[in-house]
């Protein structure tokens, strides 16, 4: 189905609305196409174009609740999901945290969309392909990766007048270099709203240069080091603590930012006073959606972490209404603000310390310490000097964000990082740390 637009996305959403004979109904529809390109081993080895649009309904009569989804919108397929909706519902259990659909909401638009993304056509997925293979055979190395640009929209609508309409665009890329005996590996990724702030060239650029740099790699005995983490390092990282900002959790002990004896910890230092972080739909980086389309309401601004104190927490609305608390969209991008340096300027300033390229296999050890386990990968330093010294194996380390974000030394200039493991789009900083805790050596290179 092709891509609707507001007209035709509303025409759909009231036909729905005025089927359903429920008490409540809301509609959400999703549409995208995705362009793409996957090359391995110097070669491209799939690329293709996906289009898809689907719609769900959700009733409720009184605390049941029902959902149907299609992918069909003749009349006949859509009273056919409304009247599957309705008898889920009626056969559901009642749900003692039910919240009535939200009233009618005020959206500011913002800017998702732009259309030399939506424009990017096979001709530019096969050149940005083409930028790491060629490079690769003339230096004898061989590359992976994955180019994919999107171009949807999303539609949200209710029976008590909430709707809200608007399309995006965004692309994301990754590529992996390796030296042909295996010995190194580089790895760079990049994502943006505006294809004109994408540079293919200079993103295989970079994986091809940590890869010639990884090879030989030494071992450094584990223990506690300074750091120098790229904003890819720490996006995973970094994402599972802001998910954890929930009122809820924090409030029942769950969370790390539970007070002991009961409460949470808004309000409190828990990080170095260089940390700010905050949520902004109309972020020119990172523009997401005005709304959270699982509330339906609005998102906004909001400062999650000033000067290193909590600033806020996420109600859903039910805590909202036990707690008499406020209730927004939960947010859809995260931007931590740094400082002018460079990547190559916090190394420069490093007397002795580790520069960490990526980390991955992230597992959760202690969620009321947020402490996390993981590894580096794909190219990790040694810095004397000022200077990289020489390539080094990888680690595992166990180490908590909080924790991480009390031992800043420094932060760099931040830059767009793509949906991390929770989907927030972020723009992180690269960081200089001290005390950060390698526990053991991977020979994983």
């Amino acid at each position: 189905m092709k891509q609707l637009n507001q007209e035709e996305a509303k025409r759909i959403c009231d036909r729905v609305i005025g089927l359903s004979k429920a008490d409540e109904c809301s509609v959400r529809i999703d549409g995208r196409r995705v362009g793409n390109v996957r090359f391995a081993r110097n070669s491209v080895s799939t690329a293709g174009l996906s289009e898809d649009t689907s719609l769900a309904v959700t009733v409720a009569f009184g605390k049941r609740q029902g959902t149907a989804t299609i992918n069909e919108f003749d009349d006949k397929s859509l009273e056919r999901a409304v009247r599957r909706a309705e008898d889920i519902a009626r056969l559901a259990p009642e749900n003692p945290e039910f919240m009535p659909a939200p009233g009618k909401q005020e959206f500011k638009a913002s800017q998702t969309l732009v259309r030399e993304t939506a424009a990017i056509d096979p001709d530019y997925r096969a050149e940005v392909a083409s930028h790491a293979i060629l490079a690769c055979r003339k230096k004898n190395l061989v590359a992976a990766g994955f180019f994919t640009d999107t171009t949807g929209f999303e539609t949200i609508a209710n029976s008590k007048g909430v709707f809200g309409h608007q399309e995006y665009s965004g692309l994301d890329y990754t590529c992996t270099v390796r030296t042909e005996d295996g010995r190194g590996s580089g790895w760079v990724t990049r994502s943006a709203n505006d294809v004109r702030r994408f540079d293919a060239r200079e993103a295989s650029d970079v994986a091809i240069e940590k890869a010639l740099r990884s090879v030989e790699a030494k071992a450094l005995e584990p223990g506690r080091y300074t750091v120098i983490l790229e904003p890819a390092a720490t996006s995973e990282l970094l994402g599972r603590m802001f998910g954890a900002f929930d009122a809820r959790r924090a409030d029942e002990g769950r969370s790390f930012l539970s007070r002991k004896g009961g409460g949470n910890r808004l309000g409190e230092k828990l990080f170095d006073e260089q940390v700010n972080v905050w949520t902004d739909p109309w972020n020119p980086d990172v523009p997401v959606l005005p709304w959270d389309a699982g509330s339906m309401l609005p998102r906004e601004r909001t400062s999650l972490i000033k000067d290193g104190k909590v600033a806020s927490l996420e109600y859903s609305r039910y805590w909202a209404g036990k707690k008499g608390a406020r209730a927004i969209g939960r947010p859809g991008n995260m931007i931590m603000s740094g400082g002018t340096k460079s990547l190559e300027e916090l190394i420069a300033d490093t007397k002795k310390g580790v520069v960490v390229t990526r980390t991955w296999y992230i597992r959760m050890v202690d969620p009321q310490s947020l402490l996390l386990t993981g590894l580096t990968r794909d190219g990790t330093f040694y810095v004397e000097n000022g200077k990289i010294k020489y390539p080094i194996k990888n680690f595992r380390f166990n180490e908590s964000p909080v924790a991480m974000l009390n031992n800043v030394e420094e932060l760099g200039k931040p830059t767009v990082i793509g949906p991390d493991e929770v989907r927030y789009q972020m723009v992180i900083p690269p960081m200089r740390l001290s005390d950060f805790n390698f526990t053991s050596l991977s020979d994983a290179v």
